[in-house]
């Protein structure tokens, strides 16, 4: 009985070892190229194999040695595992003036504290009465001592339209960096006012921003806010995808159906004809069984202005994972057409971090909706996972393509670790039985025999 026990116990370890994990098992596999000190790797994954991925989560990631081993990996999510701290801060803002508003903006004088907090800013020559025309302002942001995410306006309400204007910053008064344009906007629209104050900021620090407006008077300010926030980490960059074509649900409702679960950040919507304007509300769910829920809403326009198309067209999400989107357009404004129109979204990158054991050539596999998790944490992986010794690690990238197998193969693939688990419980319980039979005919036997 004893010599039986050993060998079903061996038996059932042989089949566990050989139930492990192979790259056949996954219907996408890409080899890598390594670069750089190892043992760790980090490889950033395309879009491709986000939206080729068997699970929303990518669970179904795995690495593989030449010898078909998988490697120790972790996957990091930086723009979900960040602790930020945002605050408001209202600031103080100063006119700048020019002569007209297509006049390269005249040198000034800024007067500073030595704090550096701005006091007084005044042409370096003497104004013409009567021929000046404000042409922006200077906000000091030097008490911000956080990265600046968002500016937030507000204006005289006699001042009614879209508002397009530079963003330059500056630690020093003399030597401006071109950030990016802005709009905020206000307009009367169908006996309501539709109000856009907010414009988003690099994340970068400043002492100073300069907001010149671009073929046109500036308003007068009645409000100047910034949002700076810290955090533990830098966010992944967004990566976009290629236009998505759309449904007409009704009149003013189309949907939008994406390639898998993803967890999405931003929206971008084509707008072919000018002087488009579209308030709009957007739902998405993860499954067609589900509610729609309400994801975000606002303002979307493609509009002629002093020669120029004045363009809001992104949406922002709060990265919550569904796979179909629903957008209702308020047709009052004009509507978007008959037809659905074309979508890009964004997705916050994941990082894929590996320990390189055993030989190259290495393997990213994936496509498997049954295999469950297998990543660490990144402090479980890298004792020292700092930022600055993420940056040390070596590089790995894709050097193929993301190949699809055949939809015979994927069955094929998928069909292979069932029979593995329906074999060893087989074994399982062929051995039980033994067990128990022998123990039963022991039983049974006289005592003297025994």
């Amino acid at each position: 009985m004893g010599k039986l026990s050993v060998a079903v116990v061996g038996l059932c370890a042989a089949l566990s070892a050989s139930a492990q994990e192979t790259p056949a098992e996954f219907t996408r596999q890409v080899p890598l190229s390594v670069s750089g000190n190892g043992p760790w790797y980090r490889l950033e994954l395309p879009l491709a194999v986000q939206l080729n991925a068997a699970q929303a989560d990518l669970s179904d990631m795995r690495v593989f040695n030449a010898a078909g081993e998988p490697q120790a990996y972790a996957l990091s999510r930086q723009s979900s595992q960040r602790t930020e701290s945002r605050t408001v801060t209202e600031v103080k803002w100063f006119p700048l003036y020019a002569a007209d508003t297509r006049e390269t903006l005249p040198g000034v004088v800024m007067k500073t504290t030595t704090e550096g907090t701005l006091v007084e800013i005044k042409p370096s020559t003497a104004a013409k009465p009567g021929k000046q025309v404000l042409r922006g302002w200077v906000l000091d942001a030097s008490a911000i001592k956080a990265p600046l995410q968002q500016l937030s306006l507000d204006w005289s309400l006699e001042q009614e339209g879209f508002q397009r204007f530079s963003i330059e910053a500056s630690d020093d008064l003399q030597h401006w960096q071109a950030w990016d344009d802005g709009q905020v906007a206000r307009l009367s629209f169908a006996d309501e006012r539709v109000e856009q104050h907010d414009v988003s900021l690099p994340g970068q620090s400043a002492r100073y921003l300069r907001l010149v407006w671009q073929g046109q008077a500036a308003p007068l300010l009645t409000s100047a806010k910034l949002v700076s926030a810290t955090s533990s980490s830098l966010p992944m960059p967004l990566m976009w995808s290629q236009p998505l074509a759309g449904t007409r649900l009704q009149a003013g409702e189309y949907s939008w159906q994406l390639p898998t679960g993803l967890g999405v950040e931003r929206l971008r919507i084509e707008m072919k004809q000018p002087n488009t304007l579209a308030p709009v509300t957007l739902a998405g769910r993860n499954d067609a069984r589900q509610t729609w829920q309400s994801l975000s809403n606002g303002l979307l326009y493609r509009l002629s202005q002093n020669g120029q198309d004045v363009v809001q067209d992104q949406l922002q999400l709060p990265g919550q994972v569904v796979r179909e989107l629903k957008m209702q357009v308020d047709e009052r404004g004009g509507g978007l057409g008959a037809e659905a129109p074309a979508l890009r979204f964004a997705v916050r990158a994941t990082q894929l971090v590996f320990l390189a054991r055993g030989e190259p050539p290495f393997t990213l596999a994936f496509g498997n909706a049954s295999v469950k998790a297998a990543n660490l944490p990144l402090t479980t992986l890298i004792p020292d996972s700092s930022a600055e010794h993420l940056k040390t690690l070596g590089q790995a990238t894709l050097a193929g393509e993301v190949a699809v197998t055949s939809p015979a193969a994927v069955a094929a693939v998928e069909s292979g670790p069932s029979w593995k688990k329906l074999g060893l419980w087989a074994v399982l319980l062929l051995g039980v039985a033994a067990l128990g039979a022998m123990a039963y005919s022991l039983l049974r036997k006289p005592p003297a025999a025994r």
